[in-house]
């Protein structure tokens, strides 16, 4: 059966959803765009997106679940630099929990970022109960502990968790998200980056700070990480990311610098 669907009266034969397919599945013809290869379609949307008259739909992307682009204010250069350059990553919360519906927008933010072949396959564990969270520090900890590798690299760590109850793997951050997907996944990691990395950007808006928990990955995607059957993660599923979230408890006053830049455009 057909994924594309041409409404000839209002096609104009611009050619415009046939540029922007990444795949090639759709050809110009004089009647208009013919689909050549469903079976290649990885149900981006582009096609329907683009149509200037609504002409075309695709079922893997139809037109009735996309909506308009409205006409929004746009952050001239400038803006955007200083947006970009202003969140940073936060290590130190205020108590206060995280509302769930503002972990959701997290989450659904996150959702929309671009993905390999728009393979998208990524879920969410959302994680507010404190001593869930705690618990999670503990384990980590205890496997951190007995690591052959590990134990050395980070004794003060786990040395400062046990004598002075200090959380350097997740800060005392009051919510904790997990990017999950199938272990057979071969995008998984990538995708997560870079639905993660949305989820950050986003987070300030809503009043949030946001920090890669780096420390606690290593334990978490470690195939022997007790995190899996703390949490009841399938065995299917394997963690691709760890983010904690909270309310900052500072705010920053500057921006920081970064290394000199180093560009250089090709030239034979």
């Amino acid at each position: 059966m057909s994924l594309i669907t041409v409404d000839q009266e209002s096609c104009i034969k611009c050619g415009l959803c046939v540029e922007e397919c990444p795949t090639r599945v759709l050809k110009l013809e004089s009647d208009g765009p013919v689909e050549m290869n469903g079976n290649a379609c990885i149900a981006c949307g582009h096609c329907v997106a683009v149509c200037p008259k609504e002409a075309i739909d695709n079922e893997k992307s139809p037109l009735a679940l996309q909506s308009k682009v409205l006409e929004l204010p746009k952050l001239d250069p400038e803006q955007a630099k200083n947006f970009m350059r202003s969140r940073r990553s936060i290590r130190s919360y205020k108590t206060d929990a995280v509302e769930r519906e503002k972990l959701l927008q997290l989450v659904e933010v996150a959702n929309l970022a671009p993905t390999a072949s728009n393979t998208q396959g990524i879920s969410y564990l959302i994680i507010d109960d404190k001593k869930t969270i705690e618990a999670i520090v503990e384990e980590c900890v205890i496997w951190f502990e007995n690591h052959p590798v590990f134990g050395k690299l980070l004794g003060g760590l786990t040395k400062g968790y046990r004598e002075y109850n200090a959380d350097g793997i997740l800060r005392d951050a009051p919510s904790l998200i997990l990017s999950l997907a199938d272990k057979d996944f071969r995008n998984a990691r990538e995708n997560s980056i870079f639905q993660l990395t949305y989820l950050e950007l986003f987070a300030p808006s809503l009043g949030l700070g946001s920090c890669w928990a780096g420390i606690l990955e290593i334990c978490a995607r470690n195939e022997d990480s007790p995190i899996h059957k703390l949490l009841n993660i399938s065995d299917k599923k394997i963690i691709t990311g760890c983010v904690m979230v909270g309310y900052p408890k500072h705010s920053f006053k500057r921006f920081t610098e970064r290394q000199p830049l180093s560009v250089s455009f090709y030239n034979e």
